[in-house]
């Protein structure tokens, strides 16, 4: 089977806070933004120059069970620099749960969005 995954649901309990901050604190676009019949609105983000797309769903954020003592990242956003991406995204009122952490493979550090979910940031080596 040749497959391609283009939506992953991200459960939010506010689709407007959730929107402003995955859009102006955390720089993706705005992609989709359209009303469901009797239901809340179909609303995507996507990363710059990519065709994947998070939706931002109304529902109750989920939690994974816990490695090294913390819940692990739904979501891993790949940058050439993790120390200038944590200053910039720490300057812009991002709150993380970790500094950055180094690793044989590279370095990694965990936030969460306005409603717990938990991302990170990665850079490989």
């Amino acid at each position: 089977m040749e497959a391609k995954v283009v939506y992953v649901s991200q459960m939010v309990s506010d689709q407007d806070r959730a929107l402003d901050y995955y859009t102006n604190v955390l720089g993706f676009e705005k992609r989709v933004d359209a009303p469901t019949p009797e239901g809340p609105r179909f609303l995507t983000v996507a990363a710059k120059g990519q065709d994947f797309e998070m939706v931002l769903w109304p529902g109750t954020p989920g939690q994974g069970q816990p490695v090294y003592g913390r819940h692990p990242a739904t979501w891993t956003i790949e940058t050439p620099d993790c120390r200038a991406a944590y200053a910039e995204l720490k300057s812009r009122g991002v709150q993380f749960e970790t500094d950055i952490e180094e690793y044989a493979w590279g370095y990694v550090a965990v936030f969460v969005d306005p409603d717990g979910n938990r991302l990170q940031i990665r850079q490989g080596r």
